[in-house]
């Protein structure tokens, strides 16, 4: 599954095209809603939000989430059945293995970017303030929820685990306030990292416990699925702390 830094390439991506506010002059795929209502409308923006990737339109927005096998392709087609397609006057964006939904009104309504970890209007406070609130659960838990941590999936959730020395099975309320202050940091600086290792086509191997055997302190590496999510947690017993 795509988290939020890939999201941010995609939507780095169309902007290197330079459309400016492009019509849709044809709208192809297998979605569950009206593409007519699509046709010949110009799109103001692209935007994302944490997973999510939106195309803005005046007074409706389209949402698509690329889920586990999510794939688009610009300016470029396969022969993988087309969720969504978009064409305009000189480009066009393709969508596969999507979920697509039309969201009705102001995108506005729907997100609040202060929770989106790569946003500028990201507030780490508000994500301080929200932790404390939900003292009981575990740290490998609350750093994939969405409300909080918008964009930060597993492998992010593990190295910044690993970068903070938290154990996964931590609950929040026996976090020290500087360790609390560090999660909440790192889980920003890490997307960021994220990004930039990614476009250069190096993520893997910037990674210090996720899908490795060694942590780079040479311990044995634990990989089990914990917490309420149930995800893959790759962490080191050694050089991780479980706060109690």
């Amino acid at each position: 599954m795509p988290e939020g830094p890939s999201i941010v390439i995609l939507k780095d991506l169309i902007k290197e095209l330079h459309l400016g506010k492009p019509e849709v002059l044809e709208v192809a795929g297998n979605v569950d809603f009206d593409t007519d209502r699509l046709l010949h409308q110009k799109i103001q923006d692209f935007k994302s939000w944490g997973k999510h990737f939106l195309i803005c339109f005046n007074d409706f927005t389209i949402r698509i989430h690329f889920m586990l096998f999510g794939s688009y392709l610009i300016n470029e087609r396969k022969k993988t059945p087309l969720k969504l397609g978009l064409i305009f006057k000189k480009d066009e964006l393709n969508f596969y293995t999507c979920k697509v939904d039309l969201l009705e009104g102001n995108v506005k309504k729907h997100y609040n970017w202060e929770n989106d970890v790569m946003a500028d209007e990201w507030s780490s406070s508000t994500a301080i303030k929200t932790l404390k609130e939900n003292p009981k659960i575990l740290v490998c838990d609350i750093l994939l929820d969405q409300q909080i941590f918008s964009g930060v999936g597993n492998i992010i959730k593990n190295e910044v685990l690993y970068r903070t020395r938290i154990h996964p099975l931590t609950k929040i309320e026996n976090l020290p306030p500087a360790k609390l202050k560090a999660l909440v940091k790192e889980s920003r600086n890490y997307s960021f990292d994220f990004l930039k290792w990614k476009k250069e086509n190096t993520l893997s191997k910037h990674w210090e416990v996720y899908n490795q055997k060694e942590c780079p302190l040479k311990h044995n590496i634990e990989k089990k699925e914990l917490g309420k999510t149930h995800r893959q947690t790759y962490f080191c017993e050694k050089c991780q702390k479980l706060y109690l």
